[in-house]
């Protein structure tokens, strides 16, 4: 639990004076990682662990002109900006309480949940879990410089809005895959719009019309894309772990939200796993990894092995053990750090 600041809070005061990318379009994990780091006892690893990433980082691009909170909408996906939407966000979060603006700007920003390869959605829901803890200025700020990397790399994408009766490991073997299974996420995203049947056959998700139960479905999708972890991480064991990642970070924000806002947040989550299987999935499953590590032993290997993908994956395939006593979330941690995810 992260209730006290200290070697947490620091290194997020160091990530803050880098980048939200680095070597072109990679994702700075700096701030998700030493949050994982904290949540688990492992004070004693974050600053080595920050010690090491720092060094790949670039530092945080100069501002260029102010973002107008009447015309946000303007510089929305404007990647270059990234420093400005910071500017914006850290002005609002300065002025009202953090609750009240990441209600404002989470409806803006869901149609985009894809937005750099579901990273900015992921790092939101680092640093709202943190905050839901505990507010320090340093989680503060944390959540300015999440939101404005959601922001600048907004890319809209059609939503899968769950009508169907299916579940999510249903809907999620059935789906079409993009043709072109290489290149980029950004280039693999550009085919899914033009991808024939797509939006239709993530729809047959089960809906959730019981508004008290959105959020267990919300975690039912994160249980499910780590259930199919090991059947399918060969196709890419790194990117295949967002399709887990993603709707597990939507679960850490809406004990935040108005339940209001947890129907669109359940299909944008939704959205964000399909897109991920479509792009990376292969069309048949692979013969799993023939390796099972004990609970005690799974979170030390992660941080052993210190990838910071691995990180965020084998504590989203805990949370669903935990949930569930299913062994094969412990098979999906296993797998991905076989696989060096």
């Amino acid at each position: 639990m992260l209730t006290q600041t200290g070697s947490y809070d620091d290194a997020l005061e160091r990530f803050h004076r880098t980048g939200p990318e680095y070597d072109g379009y990679l994702s700075n994990h700096g701030p998700m990682v030493v949050e994982v780091l904290a949540r688990h006892n492992q004070d004693g690893a974050i600053d080595r662990w920050t010690d090491r990433y720092l060094s790949k980082l670039d530092e945080l691009p100069r501002q260029r002109w102010p973002i107008d909170p009447a015309r946000w909408h303007e510089a929305l996906g404007e990647h270059t900006r990234s420093a400005d939407w910071v500017d914006l966000l850290q002005r609002q979060l300065a002025e009202e309480p953090w609750r009240d603006v990441l209600v404002r700007w989470w409806p803006r920003l869901l149609p985009g949940i894809a937005a750099g390869a579901t990273h900015g959605v992921i790092r939101v829901g680092h640093a709202v879990r943190s905050l839901g803890q505990l507010e320090s200025g340093p989680r503060v700020a944390e959540l300015a410089h999440a939101l404005a990397y959601w922001a600048a790399r907004y890319k809209p994408l059609s939503m899968a809005v769950p009508v169907g009766t299916q579940t999510a490991m249903e809907s999620a073997v059935a789906l079409p895959r993009v043709a072109r299974q290489s290149g980029a996420f950004r280039d693999r995203l550009a085919q899914l719009d033009q991808l024939p049947g797509w939006v239709d056959a993530a729809a047959t998700l089960s809906s959730e019309p019981d508004l008290d139960r959105v959020p267990a479905a919300v975690s039912r999708v994160a249980d499910a894309m780590v259930e199919s972890y090991p059947q399918y991480a060969r196709g890419n064991p790194t990117m295949l772990v967002h399709a887990a990642t993603a709707p597990n970070a939507v679960s850490m924000v809406l004990p935040e939200l108005p339940p209001s806002l947890w129907p669109v947040s359940y299909a944008a989550a939704w959205t964000a796993s399909a897109a991920v299987f479509a792009l990376y999935a292969p069309a048949r499953r692979h013969p799993t990894v023939d390796v099972l590590l004990p609970p005690d032993e799974v979170f030390a290997a992660a941080v052993a092995d210190g990838g910071e993908h691995l990180i965020k994956f084998v504590d989203t395939a805990m949370a669903s053990h935990r949930r569930t006593g299913n062994l094969l979330a412990l098979q999906a941690a296993s797998t991905a750090i076989a696989l060096n995810a």
